[in-house]
């Protein structure tokens, strides 16, 4: 597998390292962002392919479970033609749905992260917010103890598209179609935090979630390409290949995924898994810069 605890930057990241590291670029405040890597274990029968990302067309592997990866459009400002998890910054709605709320406490998951209550809060809500912008599932219910079965029709489609654009609030979706969030379907799995350097900077906690029985993902956001359904450790070998880009955060998160039999296995862990911020820091080296991360 590919070392990740040094690696040499390239073309437009390795300038503005430069440029950072010769103190002619001033750090950018992180904004407060959420991930979500979305599991299921394989369908019998079934492609795990759904306009697969080119080097990941590894349908029929067998064992394991797989987890949902989007390709970002190469216009985007940010990890333009990256591989990623669906997931994207808070917004201000997102801290707004207390009352809307079942599962592990705002502070509980503060404690978790390393921070408040009302920034854990907030990383909860955008979590389940940007999946379902970003994939269609909606980890929602109308009670504590049910979650939405189909997020497919017109209507929820309409949704949303109009949270997506912020014409409509997260907090005013949950109102009007009376759900909760279930935030007890979100287990706590890392913190990364962009690396000074990079003019576009986010404080990102990554969280991992089954993929509800009856909901489905769809190819629907602006902001990818193509999706695919794959195992974590056929990610990483198409990333050791050359045939996919990946920040260091999704990579290392396959990688780790990798080591479980199931999705049941990777929630368990996640009860009690030990989280601590990671930011990758820069070395120059003569002309050549490398990431760092411990």
């Amino acid at each position: 597998m590919r070392d990740l605890k040094s690696q040499l930057l390239t073309g437009r990241m390795a300038e503005t390292a430069r440029e950072y590291l010769q103190g002619t670029r001033t750090p950018a405040e992180p904004r407060p962002a959420s991930t979500v890597i979305l599991l299921r274990n394989p369908l019998p029968h079934a492609p795990n392919v759904v306009g697969a990302a080119d080097g990941v067309r590894a349908a029929g592997s067998a064992g394991g479970p797989e987890v949902y990866l989007l390709r970002r459009q190469r216009t985007m400002a940010f990890a333009a033609g990256m591989t990623v998890f669906p997931g994207g910054r808070v917004d201000a709605t997102d801290s707004t749905v207390a009352d809307s709320w079942s599962g592990p406490t705002p502070a509980w998951f503060g404690e978790r992260f390393g921070c408040s209550a009302d920034t854990a809060a907030a990383y909860v809500a955008a979590a389940v917010r940007e999946t379902f912008e970003e994939s269609g599932v909606l980890l929602a219910g109308p009670s504590a103890d049910a979650v939405v079965e189909d997020t497919t029709g017109d209507d929820w489609e309409a949704d949303r598209v109009a949270l997506e654009s912020r014409e409509l609030g997260f907090s005013e979706f949950l109102h009007r179609r009376g759900l909760v969030l279930r935030a007890d379907l979100l287990g706590p799995w890392t913190h990364w935090i962009t690396p000074e350097f990079e003019p576009k900077r986010y404080d990102t906690a990554f969280f991992v979630a089954a993929l509800p029985a009856g909901q489905v993902t769809r190819d629907v956001t602006s902001e990818s390409d193509q999706v695919t359904w794959i195992r974590p450790a056929d990610a990483v070998g198409a990333v050791d290949a050359g045939d996919v880009l990946m920040l260091p955060p999704t990579y290392v998160s396959c990688r780790e995924l990798s080591q479980y039999a199931d999705v049941a296995a990777i929630l368990d862990a996640a009860g009690d898994r030990e989280i601590r911020a990671i930011m990758p820091t820069v070395r120059l080296d003569g002309d050549q810069a490398y990431l760092e991360t411990t």
